[in-house]
């Protein structure tokens, strides 16, 4: 009997601590589909990455990308060492591919349409990194 009474115990116990335990990030929120574009304006090229999941990135309240910013620096960091300087990159960002392929699609259009850009990829060996959060 009282085995039993220690058991149940234990158990109502097990349970309550496990429901009073930090519950996971919001998995709804985190991972967003990057898309990285980098131009100059005394060169004909543009440069455009591929569409990469980044898991750790996410959007604030306002539906903006957090860490945007280091994620252009990061493409921008990788070109020049590749030789390209002083070129200005940008990010898109979505959490559905089929959406950002499309908004880089019409981008794409746009800068062909005009004449006298050439579009070229990114090496695939660039990958977007963890961007850090400053609080």
């Amino acid at each position: 009997m009282r085995f039993t009474r220690f058991v149940c115990v234990l158990l109502a116990a097990t349970f309550t601590f496990s429901l009073m335990a930090k519950q996971p990030k919001d998995k709804k929120k985190y991972g967003v589909y990057l898309v990285g574009v980098s131009a100059s304006f005394t060169d004909s090229l543009v440069y455009f990455t591929d569409a990469q999941w980044v898991d750790s990135a996410y959007l604030d309240k306002g539906s903006f990308l957090s860490g945007r910013s280091q994620y252009s620096e990061q493409l921008s960091n990788f070109l020049s060492d590749k030789g390209m300087q002083h070129r200005t990159s940008f990010i898109f960002f979505n959490k559905k591919l089929k959406s950002l392929e499309k908004e880089v699609s019409k981008l794409k259009h746009r800068y062909t349409k005009e004449g006298g850009v050439l579009i070229q990829n990114v090496d695939p060996s660039f990958k977007f990194k963890k961007a850090e959060s400053y609080q």
